[in-house]
């Protein structure tokens, strides 16, 4: 279906099995030296490609980080799906965290239930209240936390680092997997058999909220199914921005 539609497709990639093992080490080594520095870790996933390759390194490595998710209200059923299959699989407790009905509310009286199609304004606004500010209570009391964030995402994110100061959160910020290319992640997920979201098998490289989110079609960038009515400098939605 995928080929037909000349949609985006997982890369079939192989990398050599020295350079996978030196992956798996690699992420094991950074998540063992966060949870050794910081008593309370939190890693937040979207059960996407890069949050399933962190969530596997935590599952082998470092069980005591406490992983959460966005339950923004307007997610595919397959990431709702996605969140109890992984928590089988791993055996781990996934913490769903959703954001408050009256701030939902507000938004809706001010912009309509899908005003986020207006502009940039009303966007950042829909994902202030579904993620942003659940974020903060997500991270309340947390002393660190872990995204799955990686430089070759996003014209937006190539200046990451391992190791950054979430200055308006007050806390260290972790991006384990930052300098994975796009062949080091889909190798070493394959490699490791980590279970994917069945969205990347429909064209979805990057997965968010549903009606924001599209598949993309080959060649496009790799977030452009991101509020793809906005420009490309519009692909973040307030959670990772300094």
């Amino acid at each position: 279906m995928s080929h037909v539609e000349n949609l985006w497709e997982i890369p079939k990639v192989q990398l050599n099995e020295e350079r996978l093992i030196d992956l798996d080490n690699q992420l094991k080594e950074r998540l063992v030296l966060i949870q050794s520095r910081f008593g309370d870790v939190r890693f937040a996933t979207s059960l996407a490609a890069e949050d399933m390759a962190v969530t596997h390194g935590i599952s082998k490595n470092a069980r005591s980080i406490q992983l959460f998710t966005l339950s923004t209200g307007r997610l595919h059923s397959e990431t709702v799906e996605m969140v109890q299959q992984v928590e089988k699989y791993y055996g781990l407790n996934i913490n769903r965290i959703e954001p408050i009905n009256e701030d939902i509310g507000q938004f809706i009286e001010q912009y309509g239930i899908n005003g986020f199609y207006d502009g940039e304004e009303a966007k950042k606004q829909c994902c202030y209240v579904r993620k942003v500010k659940p974020l903060e209570g997500a991270l309340k009391g947390a002393d660190a936390w872990i995204t799955g964030l990686r430089r070759s995402q996003s014209v937006t994110r190539d200046e990451l680092h391992f190791e950054e100061l979430d200055e308006q959160r007050g806390i260290s910020k972790f991006n384990p997997i930052f300098d994975w290319s796009d062949d080091d992640l889909w190798a070493y997920l394959l490699f490791q058999k980590v279970p994917l979201h069945p969205l990347h098998l429909k064209g979805y490289p990057s997965i968010g909220c549903e009606p924001c989110t599209r598949p993309i079609r080959v060649g496009e960038d790799v977030r452009a199914g991101r509020w793809w009515w906005l420009n490309k400098e519009s692909k973040e939605c307030g959670l990772h921005l300094k």
